[in-house]
């Protein structure tokens, strides 16, 4: 369980260079803090928790830009101190609810994200909620380029099948969609985050599909 009151946390993401202050300032401009062409790529985690996995990505393509977005303070402050330590150039945090993710990225602005074992929301009631739901599909359609894709993982069958639903009633492409990612051809050049590691050392299954337009 995620904590999500840690006392000073919000003072440490307000002093960090790494975490972005006021993004909504920043829409159509992200590039520009980063010092990148305006063709360089740019790609949004969203639910990025501890950062591992945004911040092995960041070291292994420094010539891509980097937005974690995290809503949880506690959390978030982790992560921040994976990219301090690495002292990595191409990588910045948001603390934000990704409901309002059209507020702070421009039409065509995105050219990937990764939404990592997102919050299952199991509740019938609460599926729109659900990062995978149509609502933030719709959403993602708005900020991705033409050329856009999004990857998704997550152990929870359940969520994942209700995904998988979502984005062809959405009009998605499902590029590619594997039920056990680990065990499957799709697995070289993985990067799992910290909730992966523990949970498919335990010989969970994970899901994992990509989508376009």
């Amino acid at each position: 369980m995620r904590l999500r009151n840690v006392p000073g946390s919000r003072e440490y993401i307000e002093a960090s260079p790494y975490a972005i202050k006021n993004p909504e300032d920043l829409k159509g401009k992200w590039r520009d803090i980063f010092n990148k062409n305006a063709d360089a790529p740019l790609y949004v985690e969203i639910g990025t928790g501890k950062g591992q996995f945004i911040s092995k990505h960041a070291i292994d393509n420094p010539d891509i830009t980097y937005i974690g977005i995290e809503k949880f303070s506690s959390v978030i402050i982790r992560a921040i101190d994976k990219a301090e330590n690495l002292e990595l150039k191409n990588l910045k945090f948001i603390r934000f609810d990704a409901e309002y993710i059209e507020n702070i990225f421009a039409k065509n602005e995105v050219d990937k994200i990764y939404l990592n074992f997102s919050d299952p929301w199991p509740k019938d009631r609460h599926a729109k909620r659900r990062l995978t739901s149509s609502n933030y599909l719709s959403k993602y359609n708005n900020i991705l380029t033409p050329s856009g894709t999004i990857e998704f993982k997550t152990d929870n069958r359940s969520l994942f099948d209700f995904s998988v639903e979502q984005a062809k009633e959405s009009g998605w492409n499902i590029d590619m969609i594997t039920y056990d990612l680990h065990n499957s051809p799709y697995c070289e050049g993985n990067i799992m985050t910290e909730y992966e590691e523990r949970f498919s050392s335990l010989g969970v299954p994970i899901n994992k599909m990509i989508l376009s337009r």
